[in-house]
């Protein structure tokens, strides 16, 4: 897991009380905003722990129920770094394209187009090959097929792919037909 920064923002008191225990993240005191935007621009995982929200800041927990454990506080402290680093790891950047795996979309300049599953699969297998992928290869690794099985699945989700490639982002070229396969140009 990466290094994760607990910033406390404008919260000096909070800060005193996290600074005597032994916890497993950085802990940070920031009282202003452009250090604060200063230390995100260096940053990627980090979560800012105010007793107010602040407009415009990512990575916000709010601390506006007190009293609280100081257990439970570290726990809900822990929960948010989880989700901050599995939102972290749900994208995949593919050319100029990015894979949402959360909500299964292709982005990119603010359009969105919604795929399945399969889809996903199969831009991210021939996103890593340097070579056209064979449809028996396909097959076998994204549909788990055996290769002697007489089927058109691959060809058919390819060209229903493609298609709604172009007609959402207007790229005929994102995945190409070879000879030998298909690819990711």
């Amino acid at each position: 897991m990466n290094a994760q920064d607990l910033i406390i923002f404008k919260f000096n008191g909070l800060y005193q009380i996290f600074k005597e225990l032994d916890l497993k993240f950085k802990i940070t005191s920031i009282d202003n905003q452009v250090s604060l935007n200063e230390k995100l621009k260096k940053n990627q995982s980090y979560l800012i722990l105010s007793n107010k929200r602040y407009q415009g800041i990512d990575n916000q927990f709010i601390l506006n129920d007190k009293p609280i454990n100081i257990f439970k506080l570290i726990e809900k402290i822990n929960t948010e770094f989880l989700k901050i680093q599995f939102n972290q790891h749900s994208e995949i950047k593919v050319n100029n394209y990015t894979l949402d795996l959360n909500s299964r979309a292709m982005l990119v300049n603010n359009k969105k187009l919604k795929l399945t599953e399969k889809e996903i699969n199969t831009i991210i297998y021939l996103s890593k090959s340097n070579k056209p992928v064979s449809v028996d290869e396909l097959q076998k690794k994204v549909w788990s097929y055996q290769s002697d099985i007489e089927t058109h699945t691959v060809e058919t989700h390819v060209y229903r792919l493609r298609k709604k490639i172009l007609n959402k982002f207007n790229d005929n070229d994102f995945i190409i037909s070879k000879i030998n396969g298909y690819q990711i140009k």
